[in-house]
């Protein structure tokens, strides 16, 4: 449950008729945007969902999910250092610093034993974020995980991208060009791709004790099925489902993956 609020700083916003609250906390020199979605007056004593967006991208194309997960307890959409509404950080942010800010934010708002989503990128970071601090939670949700071993380089890993594009939604699309170009940035993108080829995580998943549950989508071209299902092999508590989508499988379908995901939960 969450222990302390974030309510300090906090601007009450609105979207599709949502109510959520954005803040933006610095952590040394590096700040992160964070959106908080309040759980339905049933969901107390329910523990919180924190989500976290994958490279290029921002936390806006978890909007759908997470007015579904909404319906359940509380939610926290967080933009990593240099991505979306976090301000530029001026210098390099590796896999393990992103989840140390992760861990402090955490730490600091009183967010005890949350469901930790990641997608793409994010699953490396909220892993890494585990790897370190074991204490941190015992349930997690590793949504179209990277990088596939045999695929850690820049032009396979741009054509699976572009092949991805007319898979996704034009909203989707939208959320995605209009974050990596104007955002994020190329310059910080090509900065970030290196850290995402360069992190293993397949050699710290072993020692992952906490529950996971991975999620595919069938039409992913960046995700292929037998290193999603590899991912879930190499967790000591691993489970595997795939789902009909494409790699923001999260958007295209936020009804069925908030439904597998609040399984999970409990």
């Amino acid at each position: 449950m969450t222990t302390n609020d974030l309510r300090t700083g906090e601007r009450r916003r609105h979207r599709h008729g949502v109510t959520f609250f954005s803040s933006r906390p610095l952590y040394d020199d590096l700040a992160v945007a964070i959106r908080r979605f309040p759980g339905s007056v049933d969901s107390a004593g329910r523990r919180p969902f924190v989500l976290v967006h994958g490279i290029g991208v921002s936390s806006r194309y978890f909007h759908p999910l997470a007015e579904q997960l909404a319906k359940s307890s509380e939610v926290f959409l967080i933009d990593l250092a240099g991505y979306g509404s976090a301000p530029d950080p001026k210098r390099d942010v590796s896999i393990a610093l992103h989840a140390k800010v992760l861990g402090t934010f955490l730490q600091q708002a009183g967010i005890v034993n949350p469901v930790l989503v990641g997608h793409s990128m994010g699953t490396q970071v909220v892993s890494q974020l585990v790897f370190d601090s074991p204490e941190v939670t015992d349930r997690l949700v590793l949504i179209a995980p990277t990088v596939n071993p045999p695929d850690r380089r820049f032009s396979t890993e741009v054509m699976a991208l572009l092949r991805d594009i007319p898979r996704e939604s034009l909203r989707s699309n939208l959320i995605v060009v209009t974050d990596y170009l104007v955002r994020c940035g190329i310059p910080y993108f090509f900065a970030q791709f290196k850290h995402l080829v360069d992190d293993r995580m397949e050699d710290r998943l072993p020692v992952i004790e906490a529950r996971t549950l991975v999620l595919r989508g069938d039409r992913d071209p960046i995700v292929p099925r037998s290193w999603a299902e590899r991912v879930a092999e190499l967790l000591p508590h691993g489970t595997y489902a795939d789902v009909a989508g494409p790699h923001v499988v999260m958007h295209s379908d936020p009804v069925r993956i908030a439904s597998l995901i609040v399984r999970h939960s409990e």
